[in-house]
């Protein structure tokens, strides 16, 4: 994967693109980008941005390589095998094994959903004063209607919109303010872990790498089912989808990035610490405009709605998975999968007091099952009996695994952190 990730960034192996070309295999990478430019990510954004302007920057360029690679393993095993890693789980390992790894994704897919459907919440908050739990109900049965009435194509443009909408008012956003561009640039590149950072550090590094969205990419290409189509459709599908993979993590990059420049340039330039999402808002509105406090609204409730439904999407695959089953929201497996996401995380957030609190500890719950996540893929993916002439490399290999501790291993410090 090393020669692969190298070769098709600097075009070595890749086909030349035409743009009819390329738009057939743009949008499975837009599903999964919502996924790190949910509610969670902003709250810490914000708090890496407002506590240490521009220095950690560094931190999303980071995970957002880890992603890509991950990422584009997922999809490798869903275009290979036209199975999503659900059926792979229960088709390669054993009934009791893989019962209890999908049980657990299934619950981090419902913990993905409480935090989603509450930052929208809370975006429908900040712009229509809507209570948060009626605001989460709302949001879940938004998603609910859309998912449930719309294939995946529907489905890819309406997230694409939404990605663009939310890209757009950032730069908005970044118009009104002052921005000091030489620091950020050196943000960018050059790591620095400020005095007290660490925590926001393995904050940022964990929270982008997401279990539901091994199982999404997965499921959204092997959809497609290339791998009937023999070797030579594979290799072009595995081409074309580095590309869909790269194109869309890169603006989900340029997305987290803008949030932390904006908390830099508005909120640490004037000494002013943010930690929630709700301050940042209100604090907002004073010092750049009330348009502004209703752009950056407008964004969270986006953002948390579009995330609800690619959760709620993961969860139908998940369960469906459980039976050997892909993905098909006609089905009652795939319905049922995505009704306990969306029913699931909108109970939770009735019985919750604190809902800054139930955001944390819903990242919690994903720190403790991402690690499973990964290492079922890379074992998948690594096997010559799932994968045959298309199984990982040594190189690959190398690379996997050693993203998987470093992803895997932050996320258990990042738990034993926040308990």
């Amino acid at each position: 994967m090393i020669a692969m990730f190298t070769d098709r960034l600097f075009g070595k192996h890749s086909p030349r693109l035409g743009g009819l070309d390329i738009l057939k295999f743009i949008g499975p990478g837009f599903l999964v980008t919502v996924g790190f430019i949910d509610p969670g990510n902003w709250a810490t954004n914000i708090a890496a941005g407002s506590y240490h302007g521009y220095a950690l920057l560094w931190v999303v360029t980071l995970s957002t390589l880890m992603l890509i690679i991950l990422q584009h393993n997922a999809a490798h095993l869903g275009i290979v095998t036209g199975l999503c890693l659900a059926e792979s789980s229960t088709k390669f390992f054993g009934r009791m094994t893989s019962r209890l790894f999908l049980s657990s994704a299934l619950a981090a897919a419902v913990s993905t959903a409480l935090a989603e459907i509450l930052g929208a919440a809370i975006g429908l908050n900040m712009l229509l004063h809507i209570p948060i739990r009626t605001g989460a109900l709302m949001t879940a049965l938004a998603a609910g209607y859309l998912l449930f009435s719309n294939n995946y194509k529907k489905l890819e443009r309406w997230i694409i919109a939404i990605v663009s909408v939310i890209g757009f008012s950032f730069l908005f956003e970044l118009s009104l303010v002052n921005v000091g561009w030489k620091e950020a640039a050196g943000g960018w590149v050059m790591p620095s872990i400020p005095k007290r950072s660490l925590p926001l550090v393995m904050s940022i590094l964990g929270a982008v790498v997401m279990p539901h969205n091994l199982f999404l990419h997965s499921e959204i290409i092997q959809s497609r089912q290339m791998n009937i189509r023999g070797d030579a459709a594979i290799e072009k599908q595995l081409k074309y989808e580095f590309t869909d993979t790269l194109f869309a993590m890169l603006i989900g990059w340029g997305i987290n990035s803008a949030i932390i420049i904006m908390a830099a340039s508005v909120f640490f330039d004037r000494g002013i610490l943010v930690t929630d999402l709700m301050q940042a808002d209100a604090t907002l509105k004073p010092l750049l405009g009330g348009a502004a406090g209703i752009i950056f609204g407008l964004a969270l409730l986006l953002s948390g709605f579009s995330s609800s439904v690619t959760a709620a999407m993961a969860g139908g695959s998940i369960f469906s998975g459980m039976f050997g089953e892909p993905f098909d929201i006609s089905d009652s497996h795939s319905r049922t999968g995505a009704a306990i996401t969306l029913t699931g995380a909108v109970a939770a957030a009735f019985l919750l007091n604190d809902f800054f609190q139930g955001i944390i500890w819903s990242q919690i719950i994903l720190s403790i099952q991402l690690p499973w996540s990964i290492f079922f893929l890379v074992r998948l993916t690594s096997s010559s009996r799932a994968m045959g002439k298309f199984s990982n490399s040594l190189a690959d290999n190398l690379l996997l695994w050693s993203t998987a501790i470093i992803v895997s291993g932050l996320n258990v410090v990042l738990f034993a952190s926040m308990i």
